[in-house]
């Protein structure tokens, strides 16, 4: 599954931004060439949170027409805690 968090203005110079992850890195970087996003803006899990993609708002709106799911900003957190749990187990 893939999923996208809320639009939050971080002051970047492109507007609002969200996260897109998913449960497995494959699944993440097929959604993400679906959506034009470049390998180049991924973000790995070792010097960010988790593996993602940062998104604006066009390509938010993109992902969601795509299947991604929406999930909420607790909901995002729960996903960042378990990653880490799992992170920490291996």
């Amino acid at each position: 599954m893939v999923y996208v968090d809320m639009l939050i203005d971080y002051g970047w110079k492109l507007g609002p931004s969200c996260h897109l992850l998913a449960d497995t890195e494959e699944e993440l970087h097929a959604f993400a060439q679906k959506i034009g996003m470049k390998r180049a803006w991924f973000q790995d899990g070792e010097t960010h949170s988790m593996p993602h993609y940062d998104l604006v708002a066009n390509r938010r709106k993109m992902a969601v027409k795509l299947g991604a799911i929406e999930i909420s900003r607790k909901e995002l957190i729960e996903k960042l805690r378990a990653y880490k749990e799992i992170k920490n187990k291996v």
